[in-house]
């Protein structure tokens, strides 16, 4: 590559850079802004959820979709295994499972080895927080030896009650409303969302 060509290519990809935000530099070196934001917790956590990966059972109510990521570091790449993933949700009636045995809609696991998750579920349904309804959404709760607790909130790209919703609507939710894709040939849902955790002081 000639000179000319590497510094075009050298200014596309700062641009690049800068234009996503992900990565800057501070001192010479590459580090990321890519952490994941909070939301609230909500009424509805239960401790010790069972360890599973799918949620689902025959006979429920619902659009099945699998919700799949990475767990990462701050510096947007480094996977971290054995971070506990947690997720909570409502049905499609808007009700949550809060004392029975089932724990349904409630499940835990921990990352591999390439900080992989995922989760069989549906897609929750909403309910009236006032005189509004709430987006869709799912708890989750990340939890890491080396890094701060995360506690946040999945959104679906599309949904109407985003707009009005008090958490949803914050500029700081917006990476946080994610499609619900087709990534095979079979129709199955999938829904990509990776967590960026912030490294303990």
């Amino acid at each position: 590559m000639d000179r000319k060509k590497f510094i075009n290519t050298l200014s596309l990809a700062a641009f690049s850079i800068a234009a996503c935000g992900n990565v800057r530099e501070i001192d010479n070196t590459f580090r990321g802004d890519c952490e994941t934001t909070n939301d609230i917790l909500g009424p509805f956590y239960r401790p010790e959820a069972p360890e599973r990966q799918d949620l689902t059972k025959e006979g429920l109510q619902g659009t099945v979709v699998e919700i799949k990521g990475k767990v990462l570091g701050k510096d947007c790449t480094t996977p971290l295994p054995s971070a506990l993933v947690e997720i909570w949700h409502c049905n499609t009636e808007g009700e949550y499972d809060n004392d029975s045995k089932a724990f349904m809609h409630r499940a835990k696991w921990k990352t591999n080895q390439q900080g992989e998750y995922s989760f069989k579920t549906i897609l929750p349904g909403k309910y009236l927080n006032g005189r509004l309804y709430r987006p869709a959404h799912i708890h989750f709760r990340v939890s890491e030896k080396n890094s701060l607790e995360l506690i946040s909130q999945l959104y679906f790209k599309g949904d109407p009650h985003i707009e009005e919703d008090p958490w949803a609507s914050k500029k700081e939710a917006q990476a946080r409303i994610l499609p619900i894709s087709l990534e095979d040939t079979k129709g199955n849902l999938v829904v990509n969302f990776d967590i960026y955790l912030k490294r303990k002081s």
